[in-house]
């Protein structure tokens, strides 16, 4: 018997209240600093270049990690994530830093377990932690060579024992929820889960799964195929804390997708687009009050319990985006009939 989360228990019954809010981007809001090398690389003495490795600043610059998650808090944020979107051994393997990736997970769980539990002494208002996990840079359901599609550069094992370690880390740091997100690869998705779920059998605690699918074009399927509906039956026997979509789009065009698993999962939905699409320079234009009025779209519809910003977003996008839905109710959680749900690329439903 395992034991409850008290920290899933208090999310919940905040989100019963009001909308809840996430953070924003990682990646975007470091590029703003200007860093250079020396930023990145510290004084670790890694072989490899290190710039552009955003989870080294953890370790190197944990002032630059403070400043953003302390500018996520005051602009609203009930929940912050870790920055340790690549803190795997596969991701650091492009780098040479494979042997940091403890020391990576455990100083970016500090950082946040810190900063959220002194905003939450000072006005009493619950504040959560999630430990991020991106989907590394591999994939486990496409060929990276297209003359031979049987080929795969890992095996489901591998992941699984590589998110294993990122897990563990993050806990032993003070993450409440273990958060995977931009899942474009369904089966990366799974293998990360069943680390949860494994690590949860040992600790014997319930460890609580947050779920964030990425779609890659407008007819809702990530890259492995999977529809939005089908995603979800996929997922479903995990029982995650919340299901939702990340980056993809802005807020506009995402919606109709968030509409789509809003009308289908019966747990909280949590969503947090783009600041719209990226310029021909790649830089994302939407202003923070654009942002924030699209949002608030959604949640006059009620499709959202949890809202955040992902690529482009700053802290005025997440303080927008807080302003914008503060005087709606969130979402109502469906009541699903008992029909059995299956599901390959696309669902299939038994109906009783």
């Amino acid at each position: 018997m395992k034991t409850p989360s008290k920290a899933a228990e208090r999310l919940r019954a905040e989100a019963a209240k009001r909308i809840l809010i996430t953070d924003g981007a990682w990646g975007t809001m470091i590029q703003t600093f200007g860093l250079g090398e020396a930023d990145y690389a510290g004084t670790l003495g890694l072989a490899h270049e290190q710039k552009g490795n955003n989870d080294m600043l953890c370790l190197t610059r944990p002032d630059i990690i403070e400043t953003i998650t302390r500018g996520y808090l005051e602009a609203g944020s009930d929940i912050v994530s870790t920055n340790t979107f690549s803190s795997t051994t596969i991701s650091q393997a492009d780098y040479g830093a494979e042997h940091l990736v403890r020391d990576l997970n455990l100083a970016a769980a500090g950082i946040a377990r810190r900063l959220a539990d002194r905003f939450e002494a000072q006005d009493g208002r619950p504040r959560f932690v999630a430990g991020a996990l991106g989907p590394t840079n591999k994939t486990l359901s496409l060929s990276p060579n297209v003359n031979d599609p049987g080929f795969r550069e890992v095996d489901y094992d591998q992941v699984k024992s590589v998110y294993a370690e990122q897990i563990t880390a993050l806990l032993d740091g003070g993450c409440d929820f273990i958060l995977i997100e931009t899942i474009f690869d369904t089966l990366n998705a799974k293998a990360a889960i069943m680390a949860v779920l494994e690590e949860s059998d040992r600790r014997g605690v319930e460890i609580p799964i947050m779920l964030s699918m990425t779609i890659t074009d407008m007819s809702g399927r990530n890259l492995s195929g999977h529809a939005i509906d089908s995603f979800w039956y996929a997922v479903r026997h995990a029982k995650p804390l919340t299901i939702g979509l990340n980056c993809s789009f802005g807020a506009d065009l995402l919606r109709p997708h968030v509409q789509a698993i809003a009308g289908i999962a019966d747990t909280l939905v949590m969503a947090y687009p783009n600041a719209g699409l990226p310029n021909d320079l790649g830089q994302y234009d939407e202003a923070a009050a654009k942002t924030g009025s699209l949002v608030e779209l959604w949640a006059k519809e009620g499709l959202i319990n949890v809202v955040g910003g992902c690529c482009g977003t700053t802290p005025a996008h997440i303080k927008a985006m807080a302003d914008a839905v503060r005087s709606y109710p969130p979402r109502a959680i469906p009541v699903l009939s008992p029909v059995t749900r299956l599901t390959g690329l696309d669902p299939m439903i038994l109906a009783a």
